[in-house]
């Protein structure tokens, strides 16, 4: 049954929009967790603009479902990973401009050094991930590394859903989901979980989570974006029923 991780950085941006003391991110994952989230997504950044490292600790003491420490692939970050021991740790690329994570981890172009981050990972029994484009090479060479986890970038998808009128039926909309189902094939063929995420929503959501083989959607912007109306257990709740309704069906 398709699982969803629930990213909570953007609790942790409005509290830091006053350095303060709330919202509190530990509190936004028990919420979560209440509303039926199957895990818990965080991207401790090198500049830490939202969460911080002291989010990262409580998390990991206090949450009862799986954390997934979204993370550059640093001597640093490696470190801190090793020491918390999170059930996942998400390779990603990462840039100081950037709003959010904007495309996938160049994997083919990097395989040596990813290679030792995830042998270092798996040596302290972190299943790790990596967030990639939907391009063959990159799912072969994550196979390479020896991650076993591979999570595609659906961000270009989600864009044509949002350009082009939110017409799941449009070419171009079916052209992305198509990369993503043909990414995911080699994933699940390379002995590989296929995971997906960046950019779903309560309206883009359902295409990706029927897709054959699919384990697991990490959503986070819209479902924090929908608990500041309805709370968040609701979000989650909402959220977590679409995706087994369109898995089901």
């Amino acid at each position: 049954m398709i699982e969803l991780g629930v990213n909570i950085d953007h609790v942790a941006t409005v509290r830091e929009a006053r350095k303060g003391h709330e919202p509190d991110p530990v509190w936004a994952a028990v919420e979560a967790h209440l509303g039926g989230a199957d895990g818990i997504t965080v991207h401790l950044r090198e500049d830490r603009r939202h969460i911080q490292d002291r989010d990262v600790r409580r998390l990991r003491e206090l949450t009862h479902i799986k954390l997934n420490l979204e993370m550059a692939a640093t001597d640093e970050m490696v470190g801190i990973a090793c020491q918390l021991k999170p059930e996942m740790a998400m390779l990603v690329p990462e840039g100081r401009h950037e709003i959010t994570t904007e495309g996938g981890l160049d994997v083919a172009g990097q395989e040596a050094r990813l290679r030792e981050v995830v042998a270092r990972l798996a040596h302290e029994g972190i299943v790790t991930s990596v967030f990639i484009d939907a391009e063959l090479p990159q799912v072969e060479a994550a196979a390479r590394i020896g991650v076993r986890v591979c999570e595609i970038h659906t961000g270009p998808y989600a864009h044509a859903f949002y350009s082009r009128g939110r017409d799941a039926e449009s070419p171009s909309v079916l052209a992305e989901l198509d990369k993503i189902r043909i990414a995911g094939a080699a994933i699940r063929a390379a002995g590989m979980r296929f995971n997906a995420g960046h950019a779903l929503n309560y309206f883009n959501v359902q295409p990706v989570a029927a897709l054959p083989g699919i384990r697991e959607l990490h959503i986070g912007h819209a479902i924090v974006s929908r608990a500041i109306f309805v709370g968040m257990r609701d979000a989650v709740a909402e959220m977590k029923r679409l995706m087994r309704e369109a898995q089901c069906q």
